[in-house]
């Protein structure tokens, strides 16, 4: 059973490296062979996900993403450039072609398929919206948060997802509206706001980093189905190939364990 999947992922970088190279190649494909790089929008915040380590070195499950779309198109990872991007800027960004692929902890959504001109590859994170809380405050429910003030960035399902779920529960809620996710959550912890909304993953990261982590803790309440997946534009099938098979890869090597020290 090993071997087969073995040779299943070595077709799948096949079919990637196939489809990067054929002759009738899509315009981004062009463009990206054009300039010698890939664009890739990403969060520039996110522990766990996009964000600069301590030595300026880009680290996260999109930035590794935006790598193998890199391999897959150069057979080199460092052929890339990394561009942050806040919740409103990210689809506008890939719109306007400043972006070539959108890694960035994005929800695939019907809306933002048809509306948007944007077309999802393959979910590489499931994901649900959940609360974040200071410990001092003894919530041990969402239901509990009637009349509070929540932190919560613009233009994101998440957004919509909990007025829905406040005004479904017939309770009140003042929001707290900041675009920059590290200035959100800067909000968050000086008390701004008495929580913080998001997905799971985001609250997760957002709570590695306070200044006292153990003083918050994640309800147990997920208030959402958010399927994260890398976005390209409408109407480009080769790339949206390329992004698509190098995700599967990706997920195919991780199952076996195949990695760069032993590929």
């Amino acid at each position: 059973m090993k071997l087969s999947k073995l040779w299943l992922l070595v077709m799948c970088m096949a079919v990637v490296v196939a489809l990067s190279g054929v002759a009738f190649a899509g315009q981004t494909v062009d463009n990206v062979k054009a300039k010698g790089y890939v664009q890739v929008g990403v969060n520039g915040e996110l522990f766990g996900f996009g964000k600069p380590d301590e030595k300026g070195i880009w680290r996260g499950l999109d930035v590794d993403t935006g790598r193998a779309i890199a391999a897959a198109v150069f057979g080199d990872v460092n052929k890339i450039k990394f561009i942050p991007l806040t919740a409103v800027q990210r689809f506008t960004a890939l719109q306007s072609g400043e972006v070539d692929v959108l890694c960035r902890n994005a929800t695939q959504t019907l809306g933002r398929d048809t509306e948007l001109g944007l077309d999802f590859a393959q979910v590489n994170y499931y994901d649900g919206q959940g609360f974040l809380v200071p410990k001092k405050r003894k919530i041990k429910r969402a239901k509990e948060l009637d009349g509070a003030t929540v932190c919560v960035l613009p233009g994101t399902t998440t957004e919509l997802n909990v007025a829905d779920y406040f005004r479904v529960n017939k309770m009140k809620m003042k929001p707290v509206v900041i675009e920059n996710t590290a200035e959100l959550a800067k909000a968050f912890f000086a008390g701004r706001c008495d929580v913080l909304t998001s997905d799971a993953s985001q609250l997760a990261s957002t709570r590695a980093v306070a200044p006292k982590p153990d003083d918050y803790i994640i309800l147990p309440d997920i208030i959402s189905k958010e399927p994260l997946a890398p976005a390209v534009r409408h109407g480009d099938n080769q790339w949206k190939d390329i992004v698509n098979y190098s995700v599967l890869a990706m997920i195919e090597a991780e199952e076996l364990g195949i990695n760069s020290k032993n590929v």
